[in-house]
């Protein structure tokens, strides 16, 4: 088995999956030379309401959109860890893993909220957290509670060629 060295984490309920998602993926793998990125898929996020689409169909549909990418890997482990949160996610991966070091990809519109994450502080402790530029978000996320608490070195912002795309705008359709 190959010693993976960097691990990217993009988590959430992809409900549903979109170019967006894929659209950061792809530039974590390249511009973090990542040996490969798992999207976590979760039944809930614990700030939203239920998802529109099953867990099931989420996971199918994730598998599809990342089908030409041999470094991204779907995975949902709810079960395993019995939680949606982050940090219990993070702490479950990084007790398995104790020599990778893992990268938390989230977009600047959860990068707002992650204040009122469970243990949000101790995150940087598992992941180092990549927020992507999201339309609309950027100011918002540059001078929120997480941007002020968090050390410096915890967290990166990338400002990278917005995919105007979110799952809430294609429930829409």
């Amino acid at each position: 088995k190959k010693n993976y060295k960097k691990i990217g984490i993009l988590g959430g309920t992809f409900d549903p999956p979109h170019l967006g998602h894929l659209h950061i993926s792809k530039i974590a793998l390249k511009k973090f030379g990542l040996d490969y990125l798992m999207w976590m898929i979760t039944k809930q996020n614990p700030l939203k309401k239920k998802p529109y689409l099953s867990s099931k169909i989420r996971i199918e549909l994730s598998k599809n959109i990342t089908k030409n990418q041999k470094k991204i890997f779907i995975k949902y482990v709810d079960k395993k860890i019995r939680s949606s949160d982050t940090f219990d996610l993070l702490h479950y991966l990084k007790k398995k893993n104790k020599k990778t070091r893992f990268f938390f990809l989230i977009g600047a519109d959860n990068f707002i909220n992650l204040h009122k994450w469970k243990r949000w502080k101790k995150i940087p402790l598992y992941a180092k957290i990549i927020v992507f530029s999201r339309q609309n978000y950027s100011t918002r996320a540059l001078n929120s509670i997480a941007s002020k608490k968090l050390k410096k070195n915890d967290w990166i912002y990338i400002n990278c060629k917005k995919v105007n795309i979110s799952s809430s705008l294609i429930r829409k359709f």
